[in-house]
């Protein structure tokens, strides 16, 4: 398990670095890291339930600010500008962004109990079943709502975007859908008949609706594709979520319209 967080770390920072070559930091930031810094003190550092909850409940405000890109400080680099990979495809854009990692960085350093004690062995196996019936599922759903097409290609943006969507979105997402939702509901539920079902489908649930702003259409796609990543938490951890993750999002931005058909 200790393991499973300093690689979850490195490969954070790895990422951030990555990031901060493109972007820049201005003075507003070290305002949020004090913020998440206390937050993280308040978590990890004291037992009384009140002080605990006001931690959890400050890092999930400033969490919701760093997701949706409001909160000042961060000046982050379009790195892929209005790009169609195929013809019939929308534009693209890409950012790096510099906040949304913070929430992965806090939830790995004051929640150690996201990395559930996991062998590679068996995180490769639940990958062997979740990751290609999640990249079936959804990507046939996909279809079927003519949201795209079969269109394999490697366009020449291609080793910017798996970095970034790996180490900078992938990461950050499965950290705080699936340990810090779905691991801590799991906890907070314990008493609950089916606590870890119901966790799993709170997670899911809340993931679609992270994406209501691409339409109803890709909003039912991620809750979808939720399901197929917090089955691959529960029983592979972390690894594999991201796993499974970070194959669907490949297996869609190589193999088919990327993002979507332009309407």
């Amino acid at each position: 398990m200790l393991a499973q967080r300093w690689s979850t770390i490195t490969l954070l920072t790895l990422g951030y670095c990555i990031a901060l070559a493109y972007g820049q930091l201005s003075i507003p930031v070290a305002v949020i890291v004090g913020l998440l810094i206390m937050a993280g003190i308040c978590v990890s550092h004291f037992k009384h339930w009140a002080v605990r909850a006001f931690g959890h409940l400050l890092f999930i405000a400033l969490a919701a600010g760093l997701a949706s890109h409001w909160l000042p400080g961060f000046i982050s680099t379009r790195v892929i500008a209005a790009v169609r990979f195929t013809p019939e495809a929308a534009p693209f854009s890409m950012y790096m962004h510099l906040d949304k990692p913070l929430i992965g960085f806090w939830i790995a350093l004051a929640c150690p109990w996201v990395f559930t004690a996991m062998t590679l062995r068996r995180a490769l196996i639940t990958v062997s079943f979740t990751l290609p019936i999640t990249v079936v599922l959804c990507l046939t759903s996909a279809l079927s709502m003519r949201l795209m097409g079969w269109v394999p290609k490697w366009s020449e943006q291609g080793v910017i975007w798996v970095l970034n969507n790996l180490l900078l979105v992938t990461l950050t997402e499965e950290l705080i859908f699936r340990g810090y939702l779905q691991g801590g509901l799991s906890r907070l539920l314990q008493r609950v008949p089916y606590h870890q079902a119901l966790a799993l489908l709170v997670a899911s649930l809340l993931f679609g609706l992270a994406h209501i702003g691409a339409g109803w259409q890709w909003m039912v796609l991620a809750a979808m594709a939720g399901v197929g990543y917090g089955i691959a938490y529960r029983f592979g951890g972390l690894a594999a979520s991201v796993i499974t993750h970070f194959g669907l999002n490949l297996a869609h931005f190589a193999l088919f319209t990327y993002p979507m058909f332009n309407r």
